[in-house]
C-alpha cells in the first residue's frame, strides 16, 4: 500500500539566493491535515575525477554551516533547467582545473527527502587533462589529491562525513572495480 500525502496548499516563508522555504498543509492518508515545511533546492552535481593511476582530485573548503574545512569531491549547485552533466564539466573545470575524456553517470541521490526537494546528480570523471582551476568569486579552496583506496578507508573510518562525497566514493570504487573485473 502507498501511504501518499496530498498537498492541499502552501506559503512561501523564505526566499534565498539559494533555497526557498514554504510551510505546506497536507492531507495524510487517513484524511488528519499536517503542516509540512519544504526546503526548494536546484539540486547540484558532485563529480570524481579519477586519474589512470587511481589519483583522485578533491577539495578541502570551509563550510559556513558547520564552521570547519571539509573534504569533498568537486561539486556545484545547478542553476534551474541546468543540464547535470554540464554543469559537472564547468564545476570540474572551476574547482580543479581539470578537464576529463569521460564522465560516467553513477545515478543521483535525494539528500534529505524528509524536508528537501535537492537532488544531486553524481559522476564519475576519467580521462583527465589540466587547465587551469577558476574558481567562483569567494570560493576559496585547496585541492589534494588521494588514492582512492585511500578515500574509501578515509569513507569507512568516519573521516570524511558529507554525504554526496562518501555516495561517489563508494559508487565510483565499486563502478572501477567491476570494470576491471
Amino acid at each position: 500500500m502507498e501511504y501518499i500525502e496530498k498537498r492541499l496548499d502552501g506559503e512561501e516563508k523564505y526566499k534565498g539566493v539559494i533555497v526557498r522555504v514554504r510551510l505546506d498543509r497536507a492531507e495524510l492518508c487517513d484524511g488528519r491535515i499536517v503542516k509540512r515545511e519544504v526546503v526548494e533546492h536546484p539540486g547540484g552535481v558532485c563529480v570524481l575525477p579519477v586519474d589512470a593511476d587511481g589519483g583522485c582530485y578533491m577539495v578541502r573548503q570551509f563550510r559556513y554551516p558547520f564552521g570547519r574545512m571539509m573534504l569533498e569531491a568537486p561539486a556545484g549547485k545547478l542553476e534551474y533547467g541546468e543540464d547535470p552533466l554540464e554543469c559537472g564539466m564547468r564545476e570540474l573545470s572551476e574547482e580543479t582545473g581539470l578537464r576529463a575524456d569521460e564522465f560516467i553517470d553513477l545515478g543521483a541521490m535525494c539528500t534529505s527527502p524528509g524536508f528537501s526537494t535537492e537532488v544531486l546528480h553524481l559522476y564519475l570523471a576519467l580521462g583527465l587533462y589540466a587547465g587551469k582551476a577558476h574558481p567562483d568569486e569567494g570560493e576559496f579552496l585547496n585541492v589534494e589529491k588521494f588514492r582512492l583506496e585511500e578515500l574509501v578507508k578515509m569513507v569507512m573510518a568516519n573521516e570524511i562525513d558529507d554525504g554526496k562525497t562518501i555516495a561517489a566514493i563508494l559508487k565510483a570504487d565499486r563502478y572501477l572495480r567491476d570494470r576491471r573485473a
